[in-house]
């Protein structure tokens, strides 16, 4: 509940007093309906707390829905701003353990308030949503599956300065088991249940038998409160749980080093079941010692310390989590072009400007492979078309980008291939899913041609290219398994119908020869001619021609795709020409 103390803060802001206002004309409008009881009073925070109490009669409850007085009260906090909106609560722990109801008495009215919240509405939309809120909670309209924090009571569960804590594998049944948090970054440490040596620290790794609807608390006297709570869903006879979770705690924190401090993962029920939600804490390294030297006062006998022991101003502090765990995680790209590309084994031969941001986007499209083939070094120029850094300069561009995906996804293999073509690429044909030509070079797509008509070849072919002059344009050439002519041969046959149609004169320039002023000698004297356009053209253009060859590969299809971007200097902005064999 909001602590307040009057005068503190001084005179409400032009916004609070408008607020108020409002609610005044209102209660005077609708006397019957809506009623501001005493006088506003101020919370810790600047804001100016106000209570009302609204006519709920005309809602009807339902079974399994929030059950309403003929009148509630609730307490509406303005903040000082209008740029978030005002926090409802209530004075009662009638409504905990519902959906939406944040640890036992604030109504979450709005899930994303960057999206939801209206200002220009003022109070009056913050009452039509409680309004709304309260029918929904009273009709059981709520998905309890996927309400806000329901499980752990709705306490934002982030520290200031603590680190993310990475959870992929999924947590065992066991009640209490040992996990391993290991330091990748400075904001970021990774769970793994595979015992391992310091610098890891060792935490307890604990599944509660219950959903905590009040939150966790800031103490560990008070997270040991909670857990074993009356109100948090607990059959009344049930064992206290408080001990084991005090004696898992005792048991890894004698067992890191001193001033470190010490972890834990708790998984909570679901009160709509399914898989648990994970709540991570933090004990200061100065609270751990305390709790340290607790620890080994009880040598040998760790099951004997009760939570009565404890200090009850020890500190706990609240870990974000990266919940990654498949059972709980859904792709944002999921039915989306992309998703072709899902654990695929992929080649992208040519680095360059439409190469090196493909190969980022396939990366995180899902793909299971990379194989990288070019060999020539990044330069400085490149910085402003290509995907690289100022520390890859020197570097081979394959070499680069593999150390930039590998940073994309854990789970992405990155290897590169050796030459202008890899020594193995008839072998190629027969085991990787997708080779892409992005290299502009004739040699290789004729090489394409050929390893085209190798027998029952399971390699998607496809060649992608920019135009000289702007960079605004793209083009996509596939060879599904089954054609027997190469992506090289498919683009000709597509210049030819392109070149004889005048509505299509935009893309002209994709198959006649550059003019002088086309390319841009990047720097004066012996300088190999380079291409126009900027990095967000390029990466442009890569993308949407990723999209189209996922289309592409999802219907195993062959042809090619023409593409322009909004501000290329006519249309069409899209023309696809389907082979014919």
């Amino acid at each position: 509940m909001s602590k307040r103390k009057p005068g503190r803060f001084g005179a409400p802001t032009p916004w609070q007093r408008q607020a108020l206002a409002d609610l005044r004309a209102i209660g005077a409008e609708q006397p019957d309906t809506l009623r501001v009881v005493g006088v506003p009073d101020r919370t810790d925070d600047g804001a100016l707390a106000i209570t009302i109490e609204i006519d709920t009669r005309g809602t009807v409850s339902v079974e399994g829905g929030i059950q309403l007085q003929p009148r509630e009260r609730f307490v509406l906090s303005v903040p000082s701003s209008p740029l978030l909106p005002p926090q409802v609560d209530v004075t009662h722990t009638r409504f905990i353990g519902h959906p939406h109801v944040l640890q036992g008495y604030r109504l979450c009215l709005y899930l994303d308030p960057a999206r939801e919240w209206n200002p220009a509405g003022g109070i009056r939309s913050s009452l039509n949503r409680l309004w709304a809120w309260l029918g929904d909670a009273a009709g059981n309209r709520f998905n309890a599956s996927t309400a806000l924090y329901h499980a752990v009571g709705g306490v934002l569960h982030q520290s200031a300065g603590t680190p993310t804590i990475v959870v992929r594998e999924p947590v065992l049944g066991k009640c209490v088991q040992a996990g391993y948090l290991i330091p990748r970054t400075a904001q970021r440490l990774d769970l793994t249940f595979t015992p391992q040596e310091p610098p890891t620290a060792r935490l307890p790794v604990i599944i509660l038998p219950a959903p905590l609807p009040m939150g966790a608390g800031t103490t560990l006297v008070e997270l040991l409160q909670q857990i074993d709570a009356p109100l948090a869903s607990r059959a009344p006879t049930a064992r206290p749980f408080a001990p084991a979770v005090l004696t898992s705690l005792a048991t890894s924190v004698v067992r890191n080093a001193e001033d470190t401090p010490q972890y834990l993962l708790l998984a909570v029920p679901h009160p709509a079941g399914g898989p648990p939600h994970l709540l991570a804490g933090r004990i200061p390294a100065s609270a751990a010692n305390e709790l340290r030297s607790l620890a080994r006062r009880q040598p040998g006998c760790l099951s004997t310390l009760t939570p009565s022991a404890v200090n009850p101003a020890l500190p706990i502090e609240w870990c974000q989590v990266s919940d990654e765990r498949h059972a709980v995680t859904t792709r944002r790209d999921d039915n989306r072009p992309v998703n072709s590309y899902q654990n695929k084994h992929i080649h992208i031969w040519g680095c360059g400007g439409i190469g090196s941001w493909t190969a980022e986007f396939i990366a995180r499209a899902g793909a299971a492979r990379i194989t990288l083939c070019d060999p020539s070094v990044v330069t400085g120029g490149l910085l402003v078309r290509q995907n690289f850094l100022e520390t890859d300069l020197g570097a081979a561009k394959a070499a680069a980008l593999a150390d930039r995906l590998r940073n994309i996804d854990d789970r992405l293999t990155v290897d590169i291939a050796e030459g202008l073509v890899p020594e193995d690429a008839e072998q190629i044909m027969n085991h990787a899913d997708l080779v892409i030509d992005a290299t502009v070079s004739l040699a290789i797509g004729q090489c394409l041609d050929a390893l085209a008509r190798t027998p029952n070849r399971k390699a998607t072919l496809a060649q992608i290219a920019t135009d000289t002059r702007t960079g605004t344009l793209g083009i996509l050439t596939v060879c599904a398994p089954g054609t027997l002519q190469g992506p090289h041969s498919l683009d000709s046959l597509a210049g030819f119908s392109v070149l004889d149609d005048y509505q299509l004169e935009l893309y002209h320039a994709l198959w006649q020869e550059a003019e002088p002023d086309d390319e841009l000698i990047p720097t004066r004297g012996c300088s190999v001619p380079t291409f126009h356009g900027s990095s967000a053209d390029l990466a442009a253009v890569a993308a949407t021609l990723t999209t189209f060859l996922g289309m592409q590969l999802a219907a195993s299809k062959s042809g090619t795709h023409l593409v322009a971007l909004p501000h290329a200097r006519s249309g069409p902005h899209h023309h696809y020409v389907p082979h014919v064999p």
